[in-house]
């Protein structure tokens, strides 16, 4: 099986979680339900996607998140930090390695009372070759290096979550991107029917002109009136239809493809989802993975200010060698000219020139802001989900409105078609009628859209993940 970056983010987050250092989140005082509604329903509806664009959606989100390239630079960076991760638990164990070396010396014998062939000074040459196992080890009294390893798993946690949260905002910007389309095509078949009636509009008082059935003067100016109108909606028809290609690229482009405009995607308005999802606002920082993400960021400065305050500590290091020393290179495998070594060394910083006071400023200020972002993103997460509430009432109200401006609009625009067919209207109110009636629909799918939009929104704001395709 194909291991996703998906599931290699929550692998990693699974592995980490023996060692990760533990939440400062807190309550971060979440209220007991949300203000702008008074219902607190536990839990999310997972099945979001499928539920407002159904199969073909949920196929079109998971083919982005593969293939998009933002989401390819978030999963290398959670592949990053993982390596990083790794690096620093290394300095936790010893070090271990193997050599070899070999030397020639020369050495003079100065004093001696005999010289040396032909009444030089008298020397030696010989040779040293080896092989050594070396090792060396700091070890952690204090947990210093403990403590930089789990700064840097709670890093890795935070691209993980940074990852999850890049997964599901582009679920969302995929959704909101295929509903735009929907209303684009709708917006495109009202603006082709718009033409279409002004079309017959015009073509009915040309005949009418030509026929000389109105009176003298007055049908001449209407033909150029109706004319005038087909020509409006020709424009407004082009524009439209501009529009669905933009959101038609613009989608293929979120989907990691070349925005040729030839996607095939069957996108329309649905009808609006059920009940408002809330769940519980002591539920979200739980869920949000941004949330989850700032607060290991807090969790990662908190522990390198302790490993910061731990520099002022002694450090005990451990070193040893075993191997083998002689003249001969065929002797260098032999125990019986094995050597060894074995030594220790403690170190107390006395005079670091204000290096380990600045680490431990530096590390408190960097808390103190990883704090108040923590902070911040929480505010944010909560305030998204109110201000999602609170649109998701007056966007109703607003619908329901349109819904009604549009009926009555084209109940106007019959009975001016039957009122100018047997000459009790003239035909600037049925063109106006007409345009009334064309626009409240484009208004009422306009605001569909919106209402759509904002549950997409809501379902984002509250974290909620989503059941993929596959």
């Amino acid at each position: 099986m194909k291991t996703t970056p998906t599931m290699a983010a929550a692998m990693f987050l699974a592995g980490c979680a023996a060692i990760s250092p533990g939440s400062r989140m807190g309550d971060a005082g979440a209220p007991g339900s949300w203000a702008a509604t008074k219902e607190a329903r536990a839990g999310i509806d997972r099945n979001w996607i499928g539920k407002i664009g159904g199969s073909e959606l949920r196929g079109l989100v998971d083919e982005a998140i593969s293939n998009n390239p933002d989401m390819k630079a978030a999963a290398a960076r959670v592949e990053k930090a993982g390596a990083e991760a790794k690096i620093a638990g290394a300095g936790r164990l010893p070090g271990l390695g193997l050599g070899g070396d070999s030397r020639r010396n020369k050495q003079n014998f100065i004093g001696f009372p005999f010289g040396g062939p032909g009444g030089g000074v008298p020397s030696s040459i010989n040779n040293q070759f080896g092989v050594n196992l070396n090792s060396a080890w700091e070890i952690d009294v204090w947990g210093r290096a403990k403590a930089g390893q789990e700064a840097a798993i709670a890093d890795a946690e935070a691209r993980a979550y940074e990852y999850a949260a890049a997964r599901v905002s582009l679920a969302g910007q995929v959704t909101k991107a295929w509903l735009a389309l929907g209303e684009a095509n709708e917006q495109v078949a009202l603006a082709e029917k718009a033409l279409q009636a002004s079309a017959v509009l015009a073509d009915a008082v040309r005949e009418r002109f030509e026929r000389a059935i109105a009176e003298e003067g007055g049908t001449a100016s209407q033909v150029r009136l109706t004319e005038s109108e087909r020509a409006t909606r020709t424009a407004a028809l082009a524009e439209r239809k501009q529009e669905r290609e933009r959101v038609l690229r613009q989608l293929e482009i979120l989907m990691g493809k070349y925005p040729s405009g030839q996607l095939a995607a069957g996108a329309r308005l649905p009808l609006f989802p059920g009940a408002t999802p809330s769940g519980l606002p002591s539920e979200l920082l739980l869920r949000r993975p941004d949330v989850l993400a700032a607060e290991r960021m807090l969790a990662s400065s908190g522990r390198r200010l302790k490993q910061a305050k731990l520099a002022r500590f002694p450090s005990l290091s451990l070193t040893g060698s075993a191997g083998t020393a002689t003249e001969g290179i065929g002797d260098v495998l032999q125990s019986d000219f094995g050597v060894w070594s074995i030594g220790g060394s403690l170190t107390q910083p006395l005079f670091e020139g204000g290096r380990i006071s600045g680490g431990i400023a530096k590390a408190q200020a960097e808390d103190s802001e990883e704090a108040a972002k923590l902070q911040k993103t929480v505010l944010g997460a909560f305030g998204e989900v109110e201000q999602a509430l609170v649109a998701e009432a007056f966007l109703g109200q607003r619908e329901q409105a349109a819904k009604d401006a549009a009926r009555l609009a084209k109940e106007a625009a019959e009975r001016a078609g039957e009122e100018y067919s047997v000459g009790t209207t003239d035909v600037l109110t049925l063109i106006e009628a007409t345009a009334r009636m064309i626009d409240s629909a484009s208004q009422h799918a306009a605001i569909r859209r919106l209402r759509l939009d904002n549950r997409v929104d809501l379902h984002l704001a509250l974290g909620g993940d989503f059941r993929a395709a596959k």
